[in-house]
């Protein structure tokens, strides 16, 4: 049930992570270098102004695929690396991220390391990821005691309080985490969500057609090895009725889409009246062994979803919730165990369902692993060696010229009455920028970390994430923690806090690069600023206000014409097929297309701002607007695996990069003109058709 703090839903994450493996490795940090070392690829690799302008392919005419007309050649020339099930300018970062915070942990477990210190646990914790042969030897002595104990389950309040133990971290039908009560901001408040299924979301069960039946058949086949390393008879038949657990678990779960719906999604209740709402699960077991017992208030989520799901729980046989329990918790500790459990982890998680044709080398997933449990004790390290100052003055100017811009965008909207205004500008006004690395970082000093117990090690780091995300129960918000390391490729929004925030390492080229054009930086980090501050106000985040309440502040008319432009986005996305048979879902996609199209405008905006009402030079033939947008196509490069594609239109709210791209340039009219895009043009829209928000 437990979940970690830090990969929250409430975060709205721009998505270049997506694609992590299947056992939570995050891409993550090198030695000292030049500062042209830390904070920009050299500029030859990225032409003389900041784009990589070989990457083109000038035989496709922007207006018809302007996606490929950046990134053409690239996508022609590049295979995605074997370990990988895509690749694109987020894996090129996050990998020398990756290889940055390898040398760090080696630096600090040769250094003569205090016991109890961050470096000896980040030493000590990834010299027992490493050590294979010890692994091999001990086998599956390691976790006998809590095979025992799921196998001595005797019944379904025993097994939801086993699923509530946070050093087990064991799948169960409920998930939770502690966050910001979204409508009454000055207290936290424990979130209960639908969980429990083992493949990504129920559209890979209920789904129909030879791809899905294949998932499927691959799932059991999984199931079934977990359950013979547990030394389980009749594995497979075993394994089948365990399927047929999840599969009606499926049928009762909200899809993606509605689960995006705030309003829906805020369900305030008592125990006692959970309990009686949702019999069949013992909430009142899982909450004492969660540490939650005092906890009397809690927000339900998908509220008839796990109404249904407690009554499935309740009436299956307790021997199909055992053997569920066990490929779960044996498949969650896959990679701590020998090589063919790792191994049939990997070939059902990674290979059939995303087609990554190898299993990432050991010492990235072990990098992934140490980062994971003692991210910010890294990434102190990782902003002294590879984030300067300067870079961060930078950030800040960027993020107040877009704020700026922005205020102006509201101004001058044409379909938003003076009342909203208001409170627009006072959520913008309002929005906390954090950008780098984090003012208090996390003390680690209660968490244990035995170099000759890996097993018991990742089971004292689950508890103590637990139980540090519990005890901000009760206490005072903390508007300065982070829901990312500063070593992550990534950025976020959260409506709760109404902050935006930018770790670290997304501060490089392609996005930002503090030696090259105006035009590019906005294009590519200017872009990104102003996603993230789309979010406070897509079909979602408007729905909080300046301080993170979730109220109504829109009138009546200015809602309805927000949302017939929404919808009009909707409808565009929905006709976008990378894959025979395989759609964009524009629903589900909405908030961050919306964030895309957000972004481009008010970094558009705010470049135009920042000459001064000069006109841009114009640098090897390009005009400034022509650089600003092959900059913005430049980010969303990237390549997929089929089956990885077919799992980010299913389960993924960002959709692929090409319509990052192409679907949102095409409404905009400024790209129109850079490029002389035309009727007839495979992405012309008439100007009426076009979607214009800010």
């Amino acid at each position: 049930m437990p979940l970690n703090k830090l990969i929250v839903p409430s975060l709205m994450a721009l998505g270049l992570a997506t694609g992590l493996s299947a056992c939570g490795e995050k891409t993550t940090t090198q030695t000292k270098a030049t500062k042209s070392d830390i904070v920009h690829i050299k500029t030859a690799e990225l032409g003389s102004f900041g784009v990589e302008l070989v990457n083109m392919d000038k035989t496709v005419k922007p207006g018809d695929d302007f996606f490929k007309y950046v990134n053409g050649t690239w996508l022609k020339n590049t295979e995605i690396p074997a370990d990988k099930s895509n690749y694109g300018s987020f894996n090129i970062l996050g990998d020398r991220s990756e290889a940055q915070v390898k040398a760090i942990i080696q630096d600090m477990a040769a250094a003569e390391a205090t016991p109890g210190s961050d470096e000896q646990k980040i030493g000590d914790l990834y010299a027992a990821f490493m050590d294979t042969e010890t692994i091999e030897k001990n086998g599956l002595a390691p976790i006998k005691a809590d095979i025992a104990a799921i196998n001595a389950v005797a019944n379904h309040s025993a097994a939801a309080a086993m699923m509530g133990d946070p050093s087990l971290s064991l799948r169960a039908p409920v998930g939770g985490w502690v966050d910001v009560d979204v409508k009454e901001t000055d207290k936290y408040i424990f979130y209960i969500t639908q969980s429990g299924l083992g493949m990504p979301n129920k559209t890979y069960y209920l789904d129909e057609g030879e791809k899905f039946d294949g998932y499927r058949l691959a799932y059991v086949e999984f199931m079934a090895k977990m359950l013979e390393a547990a030394g389980v008879e009749n594995a497979f038949k075993h394994a089948e009725a365990v399927m047929d657990f999840e599969t009606q678990i499926a049928e009762v779960q909200w899809d993606p889409a509605k689960r995006r719906e705030r309003d829906l999604t805020y369900n305030k209740m008592d125990i006692d009246a959970l309990v009686n709402y949702a019999p069949g699960y013992d909430w009142v077991a899982m909450m004492n062994a969660s540490g939650l017992g005092a906890e009397k208030i809690i927000i339900v989520r998908e509220n008839d979803a796990l109404q249904a799901s407690a009554k499935i729980f309740g009436d299956t046989d307790i021997s199909v919730i055992r053997n569920y329990m066990l490929i779960h918790y044996i498949s969650a500790n896959a990679a701590y165990l020998p090589k063919d459990i790792d191994n049939a982890r990997f070939n059902f998680y990674s290979k059939a369902l995303r087609g990554t044709e190898t299993q990432r080398d050991r010492w990235k997933r072990g990098v992934g692993q140490v980062s994971g449990v003692l991210g910010e004790a890294i990434g102190k390290v990782y902003v002294k060696r590879h984030f300067p100052p300067a870079a961060k003055q930078q950030m800040d100017d960027l993020v107040e010229n877009l704020r700026a811009t922005f205020k102006d965008g509201i101004n001058n909207s044409d379909w938003m009455g003076e009342a909203t205004k208001i409170e627009a500008k006072d959520k913008l006004k309002k929005f906390y920028a954090k950008i780098g690395y984090p003012k208090n970082w996390t003390d680690y000093s209660s968490l244990k970390v035995n170099r000759n117990d890996l097993i018991g090690s990742v089971k004292q780091a689950n508890a103590w994430q637990w139980n540090d995300m519990i005890s901000d129960l009760g206490g005072p918000i903390d508007k300065e923690e982070w829901g990312m390391t500063p070593q992550t490729v990534n950025a976020y929004y959260r409506a709760s806090l109404n902050e935006i925030v930018f770790p670290a390492a997304i501060l490089q080229a392609p996005f930002f690069d503090p030696n090259a054009d105006a035009a590019v930086n906005y294009g590519g980090i200017g872009a990104v600023i102003g996603h993230e501050m789309g979010h406070g106000f897509d079909d979602q985040g408007s729905k909080s206000d300046g301080d993170g309440k979730q109220r109504n502040w829109w009138s009546t008319e200015d809602e309805a014409a927000f949302k017939a432009k929404s919808q009009a986005l909707v409808a565009q996305y929905n006709e976008f097929s990378p894959l025979p048979g395989q759609f964009v879902n524009g629903q589900m996609t909405l908030g961050e297309n919306i964030g895309d199209l957000t972004g481009i405008t008010m970094a558009y905006a705010a470049y135009k701002r920042s000459l001064g009402g000069k006109e841009a030079p114009v640098i090897d033939g390009l005009t400034g607007d022509q650089r600003f947008f092959l900059s913005y196509g430049q980010i969303w490069q990237r390549k997929f695996r089929d089956d990885a594609l077919i799992s980010r239109l299913k389960a993924d709210p960002h959709s692929p990069g090409e319509y990052r791209a192409n679907g949102i340039v095409r409404n905009f009219d400024a790209w129109y003109t850079a490029f002389d895009v035309q009727p007839g043009d495979a992405l012309y829209l008439a100007p009426e058709d076009r979607v214009k928000i800010w």
